[in-house]
């Protein structure tokens, strides 16, 4: 189980790489690798546009968890990769200009810090049921769908930057 400091300091280095990954230019028509669940590949702009909105939404999705288990059994939470509105976000901003994407994904960044200082040790265990995924821990869906998820996204746009070096 990660601890809160562990998370903030993940979150310091990926948001040091995601600044350079939105200073950087791509070669043009550079794409992400295959996704391993729906082989789709992204372009730099998809990627920016997905980064500004999951920071919130998986902010939300959790508080609900961390309030603990109700008596009929664990708090649902989340979405899956085909939600409409995920992928209404991603398609309606990715043609926003990187930096104001890299804007709103770094005003993100500074709320998710705040957010994972609040959650207490005795709360990282708690669970909640994803849709698909079954039952997560708050840390486990920290890892996943925020902090771990930021740092694939960062490996991505630096593995786009450097496809035609």
């Amino acid at each position: 189980m990660n601890t809160t400091d562990e998370y903030l300091a993940r979150l310091d280095a990926v948001e040091v790489r995601l600044a350079a990954a939105a200073a950087a230019e791509p070669p043009p028509g550079s794409l992400t690798g295959a996704d391993a669940d729906t082989g789709e590949r992204w372009e730099r702009g998809q990627v920016w546009a997905h980064l500004s909105e999951f920071i919130p939404y998986w902010i939300t999705e959790t508080r609900p968890v961390l309030q603990g288990q109700p008596s009929d059994g664990l708090v649902p939470f989340g979405r899956t990769k085909r939600d409409p509105e995920r992928i209404g976000a991603i398609e309606r901003n990715r043609h926003q200009p990187v930096s104001e994407l890299w804007g709103h994904t770094r005003t993100d960044i500074a709320a998710l810090r705040v957010f994972l200082a609040t959650i207490g040790p005795d709360q990282w265990g708690i669970s909640g049921l994803h849709p698909t995924l079954g039952a997560m821990t708050v840390d486990e869906l920290v890892e996943r769908f925020l902090v771990g998820h930021l740092e694939e996204h960062a490996d991505q746009l630096e593995g786009m930057a450097t496809a035609g070096s």
